[in-house]
């Protein structure tokens, strides 16, 4: 199937991309990811391995897209990141407490 990542064609099959990443070891997943195999890698990741683009070259999106098409699973940014946003209807300085743990007691 052919992909545009980067603004660059490419021709990939679901094949393909299972064989290039053999043997790949996943990075620490903390935004959107893809499953390959049993393994969830980040979606950079992949685009750079598949394609041999610089990171900065392409989107997220673009790669995620191609995974798509292909017939992989992607999924978006870990949980933890959602919990981690400010609180709807607090100050900037409660939801600055809030993040740093609140206020301790003097004791």
């Amino acid at each position: 199937m052919r992909c545009i990542i980067a603004r660059f064609p490419f021709d990939l099959t679901k094949n393909a991309v299972l064989e290039t990443m053999k043997g790949v070891k996943p990075e620490p997943v903390t935004g959107e990811s893809v499953i390959i195999g049993r393994r969830h890698y980040p979606l950079k990741q992949v685009g750079q391995v598949v394609t041999g683009q610089d990171r900065r070259d392409f989107s997220a999106g673009e790669v995620r897209r191609a995974m798509t098409l292909l017939g992989f699973t992607c999924r978006s940014a870990p949980e933890e990141a959602a919990e981690a946003s400010p609180q709807p209807g607090l100050s900037p300085l409660q939801q600055a407490s809030a993040m740093l743990g609140g206020p301790e007691s003097a004791g």
